[in-house]
């Protein structure tokens, strides 16, 4: 049998935007992959769920479909007190969480969607 992680769709990309940034500030690398499938832009970041009853990890993907491939290869955000700002840039800016879009060129066989 071969296995698959589990897909989880976020409600919007800032949600998926979000949760790397927030992965990044507890000091994890992190990246949001891009590829396209059926016509859509797929972005999605790969998880472990580790220690899930009886396996080791259980890998989930959560993802977004979008119509647009992605504007430049990196996300930045700023999280201040009353607003979060997220924008498309070609490199990285002090004081900005710097996510890179990593565009692979086709789905890895691992993910069912």
């Amino acid at each position: 049998m071969e296995e698959k992680c589990i897909p989880i769709r976020v409600a919007q990309f800032r949600d998926l935007i979000r949760f790397a940034a927030s992965m990044r500030t507890f000091g994890q690398n992190s990246y949001i992959l891009h590829f396209k499938h059926n016509g859509k832009h797929i972005y999605g970041i790969f998880v472990v769920f580790r220690d899930y009853y009886k396996y080791y990890g259980l890998p989930l993907f959560y993802y977004i479909e979008l119509e647009e491939a992605p504007e430049k290869p990196y996300l930045l955000v700023k999280i201040e007190e009353n607003r979060e700002l997220v924008e498309f840039s070609n490199g990285i800016k002090s004081g900005w969480i710097p996510i890179p879009i990593i565009s692979l060129r086709e789905k890895p066989d691992i993910i069912n969607l």
